[in-house]
C-alpha cells in the first residue's frame, strides 16, 4: 500500500466507514500499485452523479448484497475512481470533493486546483 497520504501530504483521512469505502475497504481512499481505477478521490455523491456514472456503466446505487455493498444514496461519501471523477467534471456532472480524505495520488490525474473548485472542506 502505498503511503496513505492526502493532497496536502498530511495523512489521509477517513473517507466512509458507513458505506465502508476504499480499494482496501478499510474507510480511506489508500491506494498501490494493484489499484488499477486509482479509487482516490474522497467524493459525496449527489443524485445527478450517481445517475450519470449508472449511464457511463457503473451503478453505484443498486445494493449488491452478495458483495456486502448497500448502494450509496445521495450524501454518501465514497473513493471514486480518480479518472471517473475527471470525466464527469468535464461532463459537469462532478459530487464535491472532501480533499483531507483524498489520497495525493488522485493528482496524477487531477489537478488540485481542480480539485479545490469542488472542495467540502475548505473554509
Amino acid at each position: 500500500m502505498d503511503e496513505a497520504v492526502n493532497v496536502f501530504g498530511e495523512l489521509i483521512e477517513t473517507c466512509s466507514d458507513n458505506p465502508t469505502t476504499g480499494f482496501f475497504r478499510d474507510g480511506c481512499c489508500n491506494t498501490s500499485d494493484q489499484d488499477i481505477g486509482s479509487h482516490t478521490v474522497c467524493v459525496e455523491v449527489t443524485r445527478e452523479f450517481l445517475e450519470f456514472s449508472r449511464f457511463r456503466g457503473n451503478d453505484l446505487s443498486t445494493p449488491m448484497p452478495q458483495f456486502e455493498f448497500p448502494g450509496l444514496r445521495p450524501g454518501d461519501r465514497w473513493c471514486l475512481c480518480a479518472a471517473r471523477w475527471l470525466e464527469a467534471h468535464q461532463a459537469g456532472m462532478a459530487p464535491r470533493v472532501v480533499l483531507k480524505g483524498t489520497h495525493r495520488r488522485a493528482l496524477e490525474i487531477v489537478p488540485l486546483q481542480v480539485l479545490r473548485g469542488f472542495a467540502v472542506d475548505l473554509n
